[in-house]
């Protein structure tokens, strides 16, 4: 069944409560009150109730009246929307834009970035998920998302965009007050093996899951991201290698301590990854400001301008 309520009937019965006249909402549509009183007639003859209370001076909304415009509003606000999101595809725009972000980074510097993107284009909703390790670029892959910012290695097909974003560096870290802390530096391998280490589980559903800083032998403890990780190992429930960037605080505050290992784990290189094959502007404008920003191994994504960075510090 065709319903007979149009767009053009609820954007009448909008202006007349509106401009609390059927005068003025004909003048506000450019039309003759003729026309306007027409609509609203039709309206009510099609859905067989009274819109307008017509007993009294001033015509007014009848319950039945206001459930309609009440309703009938957010069908043109999502029409609004529609018009507007249609028009935004059409100048390359996209509706929906899915940003992942590896575990092993900070979203502050992400949230900037997308404050920076709403200024100039409101209209696209940002989706922002978290994945580790392997994850990321599973993500990638798979669809999941349009965006990775901090995918750690070699992408694992062709196809993708890569635009390295730099190295993070891993530091040994322990509790404070930890027994290892009594023991000589550096530590050889056999004097961690009574100490449970704390794993960050890699998050892929379909290619293979990749290890990071596994310490062989050992009792583990397996956390869904770095920042549960940094979490276990303030409370002393393991050890393990976190990322310098992310524990400045925590060593700052004694929380944490770092220990020189006989073998220290090597810098992992991160990037931004991108579908190449993705040509939307919101995707464009992430890329080119990633692209000038910087990755410091004590501080983590510098804003792309760093002196106002310190400023601000």
């Amino acid at each position: 069944m065709i319903s007979p309520i149009t767009l053009d009937a609820l954007r009448t019965l909008d202006a007349i409560e509106r401009r609390h006249s059927f005068a003025a909402a004909a003048e506000e549509l450019y039309r003759v009150p003729s026309a306007v009183s027409y609509t609203i007639n039709k309206l009510e003859e099609d859905l067989g109730v009274a819109l307008f209370d017509r007993s009294r001076r001033k015509a007014e909304l009848t319950p039945i009246g206001r459930l309609v415009l009440t309703q009938g509003r957010h069908i043109l606000k999502a029409t609004d929307e529609l018009t507007a999101l249609a028009r935004q595809a059409a100048d390359g725009w996209e509706a929906e834009l899915r940003i992942c972000v590896d575990s092993v980074l900070s979203c502050d510097p992400v949230f900037e970035l997308i404050e920076a993107f709403q200024c100039i284009q409101p209209r696209t909703e940002i989706r922002l998920s978290e994945e580790v390790l392997g994850g990321s670029w599973d993500a990638l892959n798979d669809g999941r998302c349009d965006l990775v910012i901090g995918a750690e290695g070699a992408p694992p097909a062709q196809g993708f965009g890569v635009q390295s974003l730099g190295q993070v560096v891993f530091e040994f870290a322990v509790a404070a007050g930890h027994p290892l802390t009594e023991l000589p530096a550096p530590l050889s391998p056999n004097a961690i093996q009574d100490y449970p280490t704390v794993v960050v589980a890699d998050s892929s559903r379909h290619l293979s899951t990749r290890s990071s800083g596994l310490l062989d032998g050992r009792s583990r403890i397996i956390v869904p991201s770095i920042e549960r990780k940094i979490e276990a190992q303030c409370k002393g429930l393991g050890v393990g290698f976190l990322p310098r960037h992310r524990i400045t605080q925590e060593l700052a505050e004694g929380k944490l301590v770092l220990l020189p290992l006989d073998v220290p784990r090597p810098p992992v290189e991160i990037s931004v990854a991108w579908q190449r094959s993705n040509t939307g502007k919101g995707l464009k404008w992430f890329v080119d400001h990633l692209n000038k920003m910087q990755f410091d191994a004590d501080r983590g994504i510098l804003p792309e301008n760093p002196t106002q960075a310190g400023e601000k510090r």
